[in-house]
């Protein structure tokens, strides 16, 4: 017997692996529900909308990404680090594809830039917590510019680089940021 919480995760990576695939214009709940084997009137019971459905599975995609990426623990943008971003976009392009999808859907449908902006802002303010754990003061612009380069060298990834490329670029970001530091930081 599965819990409550399974059926409705399944939902939303089903969510996810459907935008990702056929992009927000294949989304429906017909989709959703075949990609996860379940009736889709499941679908209206846990989100009722398909836009709630939607709404959710931005925090999930962006919660699973910071979580399995650790970026939130990260002390240092090392060659541990590097790695563990590149297998994560190899192994579950569908999390970044399906975060670019809603990110440019949002251009077009403002009801969707509520998501966004709370997608960006958890990325960023997972990199603020390292970069001050770091020993980096006034972290907040320095996350964003960091979080503007792994997002931009996630998306090569996703589209014209190879992975070892994508991770040296990472492991060079990390450097400058460790050189970056006073002194007595490092």
């Amino acid at each position: 017997m599965s819990k409550y919480g399974e059926g409705r995760e399944a939902l939303l990576a089903a969510t996810v692996g459907v935008v990702a695939e056929r992009g927000l214009h294949g989304l429906t709940l017909r989709a959703v529900a075949d990609a996860a084997g379940v009736n889709n009137t499941l679908i209206t019971h846990h989100f009722g909308t398909k836009d709630a459905l939607l709404g959710e599975a931005v925090a999930w995609a962006t919660s699973r990404a910071i979580r399995l990426s650790d970026l939130s623990a990260q002390e240092t943008m090392d060659a541990d680090f590097a790695r563990t971003l590149v297998e994560l976009v190899s192994n579950e392009p569908q999390l970044q594809l399906f975060q670019y999808e809603i990110i440019l859907e949002s251009r077009r449908r403002p009801e969707l830039r509520k998501a966004v902006t709370e997608l960006y802002d958890g990325y960023i303010a997972a990199l603020e917590k390292a970069l001050a754990r770091h020993g980096h003061a006034n972290t907040h612009a320095l996350a964003r510019a960091i979080f503007a380069a792994l997002d931009g060298l996630v998306l090569q990834q996703l589209t014209v680089s190879e992975a070892p490329a994508i991770q040296e670029s990472i492991e060079r970001i990390g450097a400058l940021l460790e050189s970056s530091l006073p002194e007595t930081k490092k």
